[in-house]
């Protein structure tokens, strides 16, 4: 468990490295297109989730400590975009038609919404 751990916080720190890189030099250099870091880190990292997911399919013997420090770590901190994505797609995969456009309706509402309350309850 605690080699678990510490690979996740090891994948976690790399990942908020790299995000804090990229919105970093995106601010620098774009700043009124400050929203392009986030873009680019969510799909670069649905892009790397997809991926690695299907490399860890065909290779089991990868260990999981390395599963957990590059997927729930690295691609955790670096976006959460990338796994609400796979889970999606494994929902579309498995056949969970409704499941899955309701995970994503509500996800994606939700999360608009959730963001909107929460903005307008600062503002108050």
């Amino acid at each position: 468990m605690i080699r678990m751990v510490i690979a996740v916080a090891a994948g976690g720190l790399v990942g908020t490295l790299i995000r804090f890189c990229v919105a970093s030099w995106v601010s620098a250099h774009w700043p009124r297109h400050f929203f392009l870091a986030t873009l680019a880190v969510n799909l670069i990292g649905c892009l790397v989730i997809g991926y690695l997911y299907a490399a860890f399919m065909v290779r089991p013997d990868i260990s999981p400590e390395l599963r957990g420090g590059l997927i729930i770590g690295l691609l955790g901190a670096l976006t959460t975009f990338s796994s609400f994505s796979l889970d999606g797609l494994r929902l579309l995969e498995s056949g969970q038609f409704a499941t899955a456009f309701g995970y994503i309706g509500i996800s994606v509402l939700g999360g608009l919404l959730a963001a909107w309350a929460g903005l307008t309850l600062g503002r108050l």
